[in-house]
């Protein structure tokens, strides 16, 4: 994907009140960024650190600007925008990338599912086939071994995804979790189980009745204004 107005440089002040961020411009002006990630963002906000965002020139916005890249003291490139982890994953769709995905005629999103009424990010579907229900995490969360781990934080939301996506499978169904790692310094997925040990649980179970687990990686381009799904990671579960 390419971002819609021009990545713009400055220097990370500090995250506050998970929505918001200060940073500093190369001629020394300092303002606040709307901050698109709901999560910890461990190892994600180190003050000091470059970071990217886009200006949307809405005067109606009281914060103009959102953060959208951040490079970390190793020199690694981190998309933290978890919403466009979605778009990623239907590009990527749309050019055969995924080739676990490969093969399906029509695609839905947000659809309505489960006994719990969770919302899939893509139904994919083609006639002779069993319907795919995909659930997409963005991962940036690298652990010192450079083993990139989900989720940053304990979720319940991520904990019913998983019931629901097992269910689907139960019913004859294919689910799939798709994690999109967003940090050029992750080379292999695994989950984090000293910080949400029921996820970890439920996770083993969903693999063991047939929920499959698939990891990409995306390149980060500042210079070319963009971000892309590329390749499959491995997974260790």
């Amino acid at each position: 994907m390419i971002f819609e107005q021009p990545l713009q440089e400055a220097t990370l002040l500090q995250r506050y009140k998970r929505f918001l961020a200060d940073v500093k411009r190369p001629d020394g002006s300092e303002f606040t960024l709307h901050c698109p990630n709901t999560g910890s963002m461990t190892h994600c906000q180190g003050k000091g650190w470059r970071v990217w965002y886009t200006d949307s020139q809405n005067p109606k916005r009281k914060y103009a600007c959102t953060w959208q890249l951040v490079e970390d003291a190793d020199g690694c490139l981190i998309g933290i925008n978890s919403a466009l982890a979605n778009k990623l994953v239907a590009e990527a769709l749309d050019k055969g990338i995924i080739e676990e995905l490969a093969g399906y005629s029509s695609r839905r999103t947000e659809v309505a599912y489960g006994e719990r009424r969770s919302r899939i990010d893509f139904l994919l579907s083609c006639e002779g086939r069993e319907e795919c229900y995909v659930e997409v995490k963005s991962l940036t969360l690298k652990t010192e071994n450079g083993v990139g781990v989900f989720p940053d934080a304990v979720t319940t939301r991520g904990q019913k995804h998983l019931q629901e996506l097992m269910a689907e499978v139960a019913h004859g169904k294919r689910a799939v979790l798709l994690f999109c790692v967003q940090h050029t310094g992750i080379e292999r997925v695994s989950v984090a189980r000293g910080i949400d040990p029921e996820y970890a649980r439920l996770i083993d179970e969903a693999v063991a009745e047939g929920v499959e687990v698939i990891a990409y990686g995306v390149a980060i381009d500042p210079a070319q204004n963009t971000l892309i799904l590329t390749n499959s990671l491995p997974v260790l579960l």
